[in-house]
């Protein structure tokens, strides 16, 4: 049989394949239409997870990554079912970006997660996740599946973390929230 090259060990560490997906900060094609082009930039979106159970919303880096506190040692599954005693919580991916040249949250959409601890297992779908990042980044609202009680606790945190964004947010979103 044929052996292909990637298949070879030569000794080296196995790393993994160099050409993947990065998250670039700037647009480093300049322009130029090559390799790279097609890469978003996350550099503006903060995951914001909001844990109605501990009633509290705090900015986890991880959720990025599919490595937040709460997901971290949890195996997440498609089926609801398994995990029907855990804990709700949500991913809001939250966009800060200028309107009128103000700062402003320009775009949150909340993703679902459930946590079952005792059976290290989760419930996510991740197509949504991405789709909800996708509409965050376009300056799309969608919080409103939320109960009203994340509603608050995420309205709450994005007014008090930084009230001049906070000014300058559409009232469509506040509204959405029920946070003035």
């Amino acid at each position: 049989m044929k052996e292909f090259d990637q298949f070879k060990n030569k000794g080296e560490s196995n790393d993994k394949k160099k050409n993947q997906f990065t998250i670039i900060k700037d647009d480093s094609t300049d322009g130029h239409g090559g390799y790279g082009v097609g890469s978003i930039s996350l550099e503006n979106m903060t995951p914001v997870i909001v844990d109605p159970n501990e009633e509290e919303a705090y900015v986890d880096m991880g959720a990025l990554h599919a490595r937040s506190k709460v997901e971290k040692r949890i195996k997440f599954i498609t089926d609801r079912e398994v995990v029907k005693n855990g804990l709700q919580y949500w991913i809001a991916w939250v966009t800060v970006d200028h309107q009128e040249g103000k700062p402003c949250y320009h775009g949150v959409a909340a993703s679902e997660i459930v946590v079952d601890r005792s059976i290290k297992r989760g419930y996510k779908l991740m197509p949504e996740h991405v789709n909800h990042m996708d509409k965050s980044l376009k300056g799309r609202f969608v919080v409103d599946h939320l109960d009203e009680k994340s509603k608050k606790l995420l309205g709450e945190y994005l007014r008090d973390f930084k009230p001049e964004l906070w000014e300058n947010t559409a009232q469509e979103l506040k509204d959405s929230l029920g946070v003035q």
